[in-house]
Order: C-alpha cells, then sequence, then structure tokens
C-alpha cells in the first residue's frame, strides 16, 4: 500500500477522535459538526468544484468527508470503528451521481 494512503488513514482517523474530544467536552454538539461536514461535501460536489471530474474523482474528493459523517455519527455512545469498517460503511451508503460519465 502506498505510504501516503497510510498516513491519510491516521490523519482521518485523528480528525475523527479529535470530533469526539470536541464533543465530549462540550466544545461542538454531533449537530454542528455534521452540518460542518454536510457544508464541506456540497461545496466539494457544487457544480463549479465538480465540472469536468469523473463519477470517481468525486467519489475521492468526498470520501474523507463522509468517512468523517460516518464517524460522527457513532460519537459519543460507542467505539470508534476501524479504519477499514468504515471505509466499507462509506462504500456501501455512496449514491450514484445524477450525471454518471
Amino acid at each position: 500500500m502506498n505510504v501516503a494512503n497510510l498516513q491519510l488513514e491516521g490523519l482521518l482517523m485523528a480528525v475523527a477522535s479529535i470530533n469526539q474530544v470536541l464533543v465530549r467536552k462540550g466544545v461542538l454538539t454531533v449537530e454542528e459538526i455534521d452540518i460542518a461536514l454536510r457544508r464541506a461535501e456540497a461545496s466539494e460536489t457544487g457544480e463549479e468544484r465538480s465540472e469536468g471530474m469523473s463519477a470517481s474523482s468525486r467519489d475521492a474528493v468526498n470520501f474523507p468527508i463522509r468517512l468523517l459523517e460516518l464517524a460522527n455519527q457513532c460519537q459519543p455512545e460507542t467505539d470508534m470503528p476501524s479504519f477499514s469498517k468504515l471505509a466499507r460503511m462509506v462504500g456501501q451508503m455512496k449514491e450514484p451521481y445524477n450525471d454518471q460519465m
């Protein structure tokens, strides 16, 4: 596996863990994090950003956001699922784009 991919896995799991701490400490709510992640996804899938991008490229851009959204939904009651489990869940929840190429 590419070392950069492993670094990104670690970074995503670190951000997910930080999000959990922010919720536990009352700095942010699960809902506030969810809104921020939805906004990030919307800006990445907007017409201007995604124009000319293939569906697989859009999936690649949105993968980390969707993984963090799923991790956010798991808190604070449950332990954080592993990266591979979250990645599988992202693949299972993926919806097709309107303009599949």
